[in-house]
Protein backbone atom coordinates (compact mmCIF):
# COMPACT_ATOMS: atom_id res chain seq x y z
CA UNK A 1 0.00 0.00 0.00
CA UNK A 2 1.44 3.39 -1.01
CA UNK A 3 2.55 5.63 1.85
CA UNK A 4 0.95 8.60 0.10
CA UNK A 5 -2.35 6.72 -0.10
CA UNK A 6 -2.18 5.97 3.63
CA UNK A 7 -1.45 9.61 4.50
CA UNK A 8 -4.33 10.95 2.41
CA UNK A 9 -6.69 8.39 3.91
CA UNK A 10 -6.00 9.37 7.55
CA UNK A 11 -5.31 13.09 6.97
CA UNK A 12 -8.59 14.18 8.55
CA UNK A 13 -7.95 12.32 11.82
CA UNK A 14 -4.46 13.66 12.52
CA UNK A 15 -3.40 16.10 15.22
CA UNK A 16 -2.16 19.55 14.21
CA UNK A 17 1.51 18.50 14.37
CA UNK A 18 0.83 15.26 12.52
CA UNK A 19 -1.17 17.13 9.87
CA UNK A 20 1.82 19.44 9.26
CA UNK A 21 3.99 16.37 8.71
CA UNK A 22 1.39 14.81 6.43
CA UNK A 23 1.16 17.93 4.28
CA UNK A 24 4.94 18.32 4.15
CA UNK A 25 5.32 14.69 3.03
CA UNK A 26 2.65 14.99 0.35
CA UNK A 27 3.86 18.38 -0.93
CA UNK A 28 7.62 17.82 -0.67
CA UNK A 29 8.19 14.04 -0.69
CA UNK A 30 11.61 14.34 -2.32
CA UNK A 31 12.88 16.32 0.67
CA UNK A 32 12.25 13.30 2.92
CA UNK A 33 15.06 11.46 1.12
CA UNK A 34 17.72 13.75 2.58
CA UNK A 35 16.28 14.58 6.01
CA UNK A 36 16.87 12.80 9.30
CA UNK A 37 14.00 12.66 11.79
CA UNK A 38 15.47 15.57 13.77
CA UNK A 39 15.97 17.62 10.62
CA UNK A 40 12.41 16.92 9.49
CA UNK A 41 11.12 17.98 12.91
CA UNK A 42 13.06 21.25 12.65
CA UNK A 43 11.89 21.97 9.09
CA UNK A 44 8.25 21.24 9.98
CA UNK A 45 8.53 23.17 13.29
CA UNK A 46 7.39 20.25 15.42
CA UNK A 47 8.95 17.95 18.02
CA UNK A 48 10.94 14.87 17.08
CA UNK A 49 8.56 12.75 19.14
CA UNK A 50 5.72 13.92 16.86
CA UNK A 51 7.67 12.57 13.88
CA UNK A 52 7.97 9.17 15.55
CA UNK A 53 4.27 9.09 16.53
CA UNK A 54 3.28 10.06 12.99
CA UNK A 55 5.27 7.23 11.41
CA UNK A 56 3.89 4.73 13.92
CA UNK A 57 0.32 5.85 13.21
CA UNK A 58 0.98 4.96 9.58
CA UNK A 59 2.05 1.48 10.67
CA UNK A 60 5.83 1.83 10.50
CA UNK A 61 8.18 0.83 13.31
CA UNK A 62 10.06 4.10 13.07
CA UNK A 63 11.33 6.90 10.87
CA UNK A 64 13.84 4.82 8.84
CA UNK A 65 11.06 2.44 7.71
CA UNK A 66 8.82 5.41 6.90
CA UNK A 67 11.60 7.07 4.88
CA UNK A 68 12.16 3.91 2.82
CA UNK A 69 8.41 3.62 2.19
CA UNK A 70 8.30 7.22 0.93
CA UNK A 71 11.18 6.50 -1.46
CA UNK A 72 9.40 3.38 -2.73
CA UNK A 73 6.18 5.37 -3.20
CA UNK A 74 8.07 8.03 -5.18
CA UNK A 75 9.47 5.36 -7.47
CA UNK A 76 5.97 4.00 -8.11
CA UNK A 77 4.18 7.32 -8.30
CA UNK A 78 4.43 7.71 -12.05
CA UNK A 79 1.72 5.12 -12.73
CA UNK A 80 -0.97 6.54 -10.46
CA UNK A 81 -3.79 8.59 -12.04
CA UNK A 82 -4.25 12.00 -10.47
CA UNK A 83 -7.43 13.90 -9.66
CA UNK A 84 -7.56 16.91 -12.00
CA UNK A 85 -9.71 19.65 -10.58
CA UNK A 86 -13.31 19.78 -9.42
CA UNK A 87 -16.50 19.83 -11.45
CA UNK A 88 -17.86 23.39 -11.65
CA UNK A 89 -21.14 24.98 -12.72
CA UNK A 90 -19.53 26.28 -15.89
CA UNK A 91 -18.18 22.91 -17.06
CA UNK A 92 -19.46 21.50 -20.33
CA UNK A 93 -20.79 17.95 -20.52
CA UNK A 94 -17.49 16.90 -22.08
CA UNK A 95 -15.56 18.45 -19.17
CA UNK A 96 -17.88 16.85 -16.61
CA UNK A 97 -17.41 13.45 -18.22
CA UNK A 98 -13.63 13.85 -18.35
CA UNK A 99 -13.29 15.06 -14.74
CA UNK A 100 -15.62 12.38 -13.42
CA UNK A 101 -13.78 9.67 -15.33
CA UNK A 102 -10.41 10.81 -13.96
CA UNK A 103 -11.84 11.08 -10.44
CA UNK A 104 -13.27 7.56 -10.58
CA UNK A 105 -10.02 6.15 -11.92
CA UNK A 106 -8.11 7.79 -9.06
CA UNK A 107 -10.59 6.49 -6.48
CA UNK A 108 -10.43 2.95 -7.84
CA UNK A 109 -6.63 2.97 -7.89
CA UNK A 110 -6.35 4.33 -4.35
CA UNK A 111 -8.91 1.84 -3.05
CA UNK A 112 -6.94 -1.01 -4.64
CA UNK A 113 -3.76 0.28 -3.02
CA UNK A 114 -5.40 0.56 0.41
CA UNK A 115 -6.21 -3.16 0.57
CA UNK A 116 -3.93 -6.15 0.93
CA UNK A 117 -4.72 -9.38 -0.95
CA UNK A 118 -4.67 -11.28 2.35
CA UNK A 119 -7.53 -9.17 3.71
CA UNK A 120 -9.69 -10.03 0.69
CA UNK A 121 -8.79 -13.71 1.02
CA UNK A 122 -9.77 -13.74 4.69
CA UNK A 123 -13.02 -11.92 3.93
CA UNK A 124 -13.91 -14.50 1.28
CA UNK A 125 -13.32 -17.34 3.75
CA UNK A 126 -15.58 -15.75 6.37
CA UNK A 127 -18.34 -15.00 3.86
CA UNK A 128 -18.31 -18.55 2.44
CA UNK A 129 -18.43 -20.17 5.89
CA UNK A 130 -21.17 -17.92 7.35
CA UNK A 131 -24.58 -19.41 8.04
CA UNK A 132 -26.32 -16.02 7.89
CA UNK A 133 -24.98 -12.68 6.65
CA UNK A 134 -26.32 -9.27 7.60
CA UNK A 135 -25.05 -6.40 5.46
CA UNK A 136 -25.24 -3.25 7.55
CA UNK A 137 -25.14 0.27 6.12
CA UNK A 138 -27.16 3.47 5.91
CA UNK A 139 -27.77 5.98 3.12
CA UNK A 140 -25.53 5.44 0.12
CA UNK A 141 -23.78 2.58 1.88
CA UNK A 142 -27.15 0.83 2.23
CA UNK A 143 -27.55 0.96 -1.57
CA UNK A 144 -24.16 -0.69 -1.98
CA UNK A 145 -25.12 -3.24 0.66
CA UNK A 146 -28.36 -4.10 -1.14
CA UNK A 147 -26.43 -4.70 -4.35
CA UNK A 148 -24.00 -6.97 -2.49
CA UNK A 149 -26.86 -8.94 -0.92
CA UNK A 150 -28.36 -9.59 -4.38
CA UNK A 151 -25.00 -10.81 -5.65
CA UNK A 152 -24.50 -13.16 -2.70
CA UNK A 153 -28.06 -14.48 -2.93
CA UNK A 154 -27.39 -15.48 -6.55
CA UNK A 155 -24.60 -17.68 -5.19
CA UNK A 156 -27.00 -19.35 -2.76
CA UNK A 157 -25.76 -17.44 0.28
CA UNK A 158 -28.18 -16.31 3.02
CA UNK A 159 -27.43 -12.59 2.88
CA UNK A 160 -29.84 -9.77 3.66
CA UNK A 161 -29.41 -6.00 3.56
CA UNK A 162 -32.02 -4.30 5.75
CA UNK A 163 -31.86 -0.48 5.33
CA UNK A 164 -33.43 0.31 8.72
CA UNK A 165 -30.90 0.63 11.55
CA UNK A 166 -33.29 -0.59 14.26
CA UNK A 167 -34.22 -3.65 12.20
CA UNK A 168 -30.54 -4.42 11.66
CA UNK A 169 -29.92 -4.26 15.41
CA UNK A 170 -32.88 -6.50 16.18
CA UNK A 171 -31.82 -9.06 13.60
CA UNK A 172 -28.19 -9.22 14.69
CA UNK A 173 -29.34 -9.82 18.28
CA UNK A 174 -30.40 -13.30 17.07
CA UNK A 175 -26.95 -14.07 15.65
CA UNK A 176 -24.42 -16.60 16.91
CA UNK A 177 -20.86 -17.72 16.24
CA UNK A 178 -21.68 -19.06 12.76
CA UNK A 179 -23.16 -15.77 11.54
CA UNK A 180 -21.48 -12.71 10.01
CA UNK A 181 -22.02 -8.95 9.83
CA UNK A 182 -20.66 -7.12 6.79
CA UNK A 183 -20.52 -3.48 7.88
CA UNK A 184 -20.25 -0.67 5.31
CA UNK A 185 -19.60 2.89 6.48
CA UNK A 186 -17.66 5.46 4.47
CA UNK A 187 -16.57 7.36 7.58
CA UNK A 188 -16.44 4.31 9.85
CA UNK A 189 -18.33 6.40 12.40
CA UNK A 190 -21.98 5.78 11.48
CA UNK A 191 -23.59 5.37 14.91
CA UNK A 192 -26.21 2.80 13.89
CA UNK A 193 -23.67 0.64 12.05
CA UNK A 194 -21.26 0.83 14.99
CA UNK A 195 -24.04 -0.39 17.32
CA UNK A 196 -24.80 -3.32 15.00
CA UNK A 197 -21.12 -4.29 14.99
CA UNK A 198 -20.89 -4.08 18.79
CA UNK A 199 -23.98 -6.29 19.13
CA UNK A 200 -22.50 -8.76 16.64
CA UNK A 201 -19.37 -9.14 18.77
CA UNK A 202 -21.51 -9.62 21.88
CA UNK A 203 -23.27 -12.43 20.02
CA UNK A 204 -19.95 -14.04 19.13
CA UNK A 205 -20.34 -13.32 15.41
CA UNK A 206 -17.62 -12.42 12.92
CA UNK A 207 -17.44 -8.94 11.42
CA UNK A 208 -16.04 -7.64 8.13
CA UNK A 209 -15.83 -3.86 7.77
CA UNK A 210 -15.52 -1.57 4.74
CA UNK A 211 -14.57 1.92 5.94
CA UNK A 212 -12.07 4.67 5.30
CA UNK A 213 -8.49 3.79 6.14
CA UNK A 214 -7.47 4.11 9.79
CA UNK A 215 -8.96 3.41 13.20
CA UNK A 216 -12.73 3.97 13.38
CA UNK A 217 -15.52 2.80 15.73
CA UNK A 218 -16.71 0.34 13.07
CA UNK A 219 -13.35 -1.05 11.87
CA UNK A 220 -11.97 -1.33 15.41
CA UNK A 221 -14.48 -4.13 16.08
CA UNK A 222 -13.90 -5.98 12.80
CA UNK A 223 -12.18 -9.33 12.35
CA UNK A 224 -11.31 -8.39 8.76
CA UNK A 225 -10.79 -4.76 7.75
CA UNK A 226 -11.29 -3.64 4.16
CA UNK A 227 -10.94 -0.03 3.07
CA UNK A 228 -12.47 2.33 0.53
CA UNK A 229 -11.52 5.88 -0.28
CA UNK A 230 -13.60 8.40 1.67
CA UNK A 231 -14.45 11.73 0.07
CA UNK A 232 -13.44 15.07 1.49
CA UNK A 233 -16.64 16.72 2.76
CA UNK A 234 -15.89 19.83 0.69
CA UNK A 235 -15.50 17.81 -2.51
CA UNK A 236 -18.47 15.44 -2.23
CA UNK A 237 -20.49 14.61 -5.33
CA UNK A 238 -23.54 13.07 -3.63
CA UNK A 239 -21.26 10.20 -2.52
CA UNK A 240 -20.67 9.21 -6.15
CA UNK A 241 -16.99 8.57 -5.60
CA UNK A 242 -17.54 6.89 -2.23
CA UNK A 243 -20.01 4.45 -3.77
CA UNK A 244 -17.63 3.82 -6.65
CA UNK A 245 -14.95 2.77 -4.16
CA UNK A 246 -17.33 0.64 -2.08
CA UNK A 247 -18.77 -1.09 -5.17
CA UNK A 248 -15.23 -1.91 -6.27
CA UNK A 249 -14.60 -3.70 -2.96
CA UNK A 250 -17.79 -5.77 -3.07
CA UNK A 251 -17.29 -6.65 -6.73
CA UNK A 252 -13.82 -8.01 -5.97
CA UNK A 253 -15.32 -10.14 -3.19
CA UNK A 254 -18.18 -11.37 -5.40
CA UNK A 255 -15.84 -12.39 -8.21
CA UNK A 256 -13.41 -14.06 -5.79
CA UNK A 257 -16.24 -16.06 -4.17
CA UNK A 258 -17.60 -17.07 -7.58
CA UNK A 259 -14.13 -18.10 -8.70
CA UNK A 260 -13.54 -20.29 -5.64
CA UNK A 261 -16.98 -21.93 -5.39
CA UNK A 262 -18.09 -24.51 -7.95
CA UNK A 263 -21.50 -24.76 -6.31
CA UNK A 264 -21.80 -20.98 -6.37
CA UNK A 265 -21.05 -20.89 -10.10
CA UNK A 266 -23.73 -23.52 -10.76
CA UNK A 267 -26.29 -21.55 -8.75
CA UNK A 268 -25.31 -18.34 -10.55
CA UNK A 269 -25.89 -20.05 -13.90
CA UNK A 270 -29.24 -21.30 -12.62
CA UNK A 271 -30.38 -17.84 -11.50
CA UNK A 272 -29.23 -16.29 -14.79
CA UNK A 273 -31.16 -18.93 -16.74
CA UNK A 274 -34.30 -18.30 -14.68
CA UNK A 275 -34.17 -14.56 -15.32
CA UNK A 276 -33.29 -15.06 -18.98
CA UNK A 277 -36.21 -17.47 -19.43
CA UNK A 278 -38.62 -14.99 -17.86
CA UNK A 279 -37.41 -12.21 -20.15
CA UNK A 280 -37.82 -14.41 -23.23
CA UNK A 281 -41.44 -15.12 -22.26
CA UNK A 282 -41.99 -11.38 -21.88
CA UNK A 283 -40.57 -10.56 -25.33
Amino acid sequence: MSTFTKIKAIRGSLSRSEAKLADFTLNSPNAIRDLSSSELARVASISQSSVVKFTQKLGYKGYPAFKLAVIDALNDKGGEPLLHGKITLSDSLAQIAEKLLISKMAVLTETKNLNEAEAFENAVKLLKSAKRILISGLGGSALVGKDFSYKLQKLGMAAIAEPDGHAQLAYVATFGKDDLVFAISESGKTREVAQVVIQAKKSGSQVISVTKYGDTPVSDQADVKLYSVAEDESHRLSSILARTAQEFVIDILFIAITQSSRQGRKLLEKTNEAVSGYRNQDA
